[in-house]
């Protein structure tokens, strides 16, 4: 059976989840630099270094020297479970060895006394500013009880999440530190197939290690090569440079030195490297990024649409003769951008701002650079006739509204009333239900669409505005860490469930 499998190094477990091929996750200078300023002192950019075209073509020295200072190890520490085994380090885990190689040791049966705190995690990451913001993957710090970053230097600090993003799998870190050394930001639309790119990070551990490679492809979707269903915002640069466990977060970069993607995952029957690895592009973590800095959440900007690629076959059935490639429109989303801009079923889209938009993932990442409120110009063709319009783009929830950590919006849905005759089929008298359930707390909490609210920590509700309600009184009580929405309901087919939602700022 082929798997997923984390590769930042886990210490007693190597999580695995099943799809039809195996890929691991691996623990622009352009318009938008006005507006997604990088994180350096003085908020300017880091200038880069100039060379010829012959120096840069063969000369991965000065590009490595340039970077190694600036991708640093982060290693996750939680607190251990008790349970009946352990594992004294990630080299131990039997299930790590029969990804790895070697001979699975004994397991040895022991006891605690009371649960102690250990090393679960190993990745990379960035350093994108002096004053010691760094970036890495979601993955990478997901579930941490503290972060510990060492530099090239061998310095430690403690890092702090400033913020996260699960559908990117991108995260923001701070370390109280000055003066360190920086890897200028690179623009990854430029960068070219054949080019050549060097990965740096810390594989099994492995501080400060560098392997080079090219471009094989850009743009690329690993779910729809998978089959393994839409995992988040992917549109990866795909290298050969070798990329393992442990690489998670790390730099991928050009010959000038400069940052084009972050290391994220391989591709692999056997849990390391054997071919392609794959990388978040700058075009998207500079918004990212900095959406995180700015206001502790992604603004994510959606089209509305629900779309398949055009195939010659599809192309014959709904006689499409203008286009061979392009995104066929399925479905226009009610109160959506591309709604308002009056975009309709059976239009095919082939451009976005004049980008190319053949497959999702070029359309996933043009969009993913773009906040609510933002303008851009579709164009399309209907009835084989070429067409454009411009859209304002707006949230998951229909509108253009900043969403701040610690804004209702996160939740991630909208709330409409229950009508007197489903209270009485139900036999409840009072209730909210769950509309137009997005990527948000609740979806993550296991909520559906259609749900019930009946009331939220012991306080009945019956209207978004109530719900707004005891979410502000939430999160303006109690500890920082001890946030939480407990929530009592029914679906409609008279199932009743209770749900725990963390809305704790992470």
């Amino acid at each position: 059976m082929n798997n997923i499998v984390k590769t930042s190094l886990v210490a007693g477990t190597v999580a695995v989840l099943c799809s039809v091929s195996t890929f691991c996750l691996l623990g622009t200078t352009n318009a938008l630099e006005s507006k997604y300023p990088l994180f350096t002192e003085g908020g300017n950019y880091v200038q880069n270094v100039k060379q010829s075209p012959e120096e840069a073509a063969v000369d991965f020295v000065s590009a490595a020297e340039s970077t190694v200072n600036g991708v640093v190890s982060i290693k996750q520490y939680a607190t251990a479970r008790q349970n009946s085994y352990s594992f004294s380090s990630p080299f131990d885990d039997p299930l790590f060895e029969y990804f790895f190689g070697g001979q699975p040791r004994q397991q040895q049966r022991r006891q605690q006394a009371e649960p102690e705190q250990r090393q679960t995690g190993l990745g990379s990451g960035v350093i994108i500013s002096a004053d010691g913001y760094i970036v890495t993957n979601n993955h990478v710090i997901d579930g941490a009880e503290r972060l510990e970053v060492t530099l090239n230097d061998n310095r430690t600090f403690n890092a702090k999440v400033i913020g996260s993003d699960a559908t990117t799998d991108l995260a923001l870190l701070k370390i109280d530190a000055k003066d360190l050394h920086v890897i200028p930001l690179g623009d990854s639309d430029k960068i070219k197939v054949g080019e050549w790119v060097l990965a740096v990070g810390n594989p099994f551990g492995f501080t400060s290690t560098v392997t080079k490679g090219i471009v094989s492809a850009k743009a690329r979707n690993i779910s729809s090569m998978t089959q393994s269903g839409n995992a988040g915002i992917e549109s990866y640069i795909q290298t050969d440079a070798a990329v393992n466990p442990g690489n998670s977060g790390g730099a991928l970069v050009n010959l000038k030195g400069e940052l084009v993607g972050i290391n994220t995952a391989i591709y692999s029957q056997t849990g390391s490297f054997t071919g392609y690895s794959f990388a978040i592009p700058t075009s998207i973590v500079k918004k990212v990024i900095t959406d995180l800095k700015q206001y502790g959440i992604v603004q994510r900007a959606v089209l509305g649409i629900r779309f398949g690629e055009l195939t010659a076959e599809l192309a014959k059935e709904k006689g499409v003769t203008a286009v061979n490639s392009g995104l066929y429109v399925g479905k226009v989303e009610d109160r959506s951008a591309a709604m308002e801009a009056g975009i309709k079923e059976g239009d095919v889209i082939v451009a976005i701002d004049g980008n190319a938009t053949n497959n999702s993932a070029q359309l996933q990442e043009i969009i993913a650079r773009h906040r609510p409120g933002d303008k851009v110009k579709v164009t399309y063709y209907r009835n084989n006739k070429k067409e454009e319009v411009t859209v304002t783009l707006r949230n998951t929830l229909g509108n253009t509204e900043v969403t701040r950590s610690g804004d209702v919006l996160e939740l991630g849905c909208a709330f409409k009333a229950v009508s007197k005759e489903t209270l009485a089929q139900l036999e409840i008298s009072n209730g909210v239900q769950v509309a137009g359930l997005k990527d948000g707390k609740f979806k993550e909490a296991g909520i559906k669409e259609g749900f019930i609210i009946t009331d939220i920590n012991n306080s009945a509700v019956n209207s978004a505005d109530d719900v707004e309600k005891i979410y502000q009184t939430i999160m303006k009580s109690g500890p920082e860490y001890d946030k939480v929405m407990f929530i009592t309901g029914i679906y409609p087919t008279g199932r009743k469930v209770y749900y725990a939602v963390d809305i704790a700022q992470k």
